[in-house]
């Protein structure tokens, strides 16, 4: 019984921590999506990963402009057309080309940018406009 009780547990919060609600996710808005890949110095070390997921947070849970906030981590690839050496992505989608313009200069993008940047040794940024149906 303790064994069934643990196990329930177990289930109850992987489901609560790892699960997405409605009030989690934003509608992707297929105007304009911005892809960012961050290899930080030292991927390794906990204190500087915690370090640049507050202060990402932090950023994403103040812009103004973004609306879809991803933040993901490599996933462990089975296919090599899977490029896996990165050490966070992030997905953010705005209304448009004009409020991403704006997202890059909002105080807390610039926040981000001066608070994290010390942990990176390389970023990479796509980004896309939606195509006319």
């Amino acid at each position: 019984m303790k064994h069934i009780i643990t196990f329930g547990v177990l289930i109850l919060f992987t489901l609560t921590t790892f699960a997405q609600t409605k009030n989690d996710m934003k509608t992707f808005d297929p105007n304009f999506a911005h892809t960012v890949y961050f290899w930080l110095k030292n991927p390794d070390n906990t204190e500087d990963c915690k370090a640049f997921e507050i202060s990402l947070q932090k950023f994403l849970n103040t812009s103004e402009f973004a609306k879809t906030k991803f933040i993901g981590k490599p996933p462990r690839a089975s296919r090599d057309v899977v490029d896996g050496s990165f050490t966070y992505s992030l997905i953010v989608t705005f209304e448009s080309a004009e409020a991403q313009e704006a997202y890059q200069k909002e105080a807390p993008h610039l926040k981000f940018v001066e608070e994290a940047s010390p942990l990176w040794e390389k970023v990479i940024v796509y980004d896309s406009k939606g195509i006319e149906k």
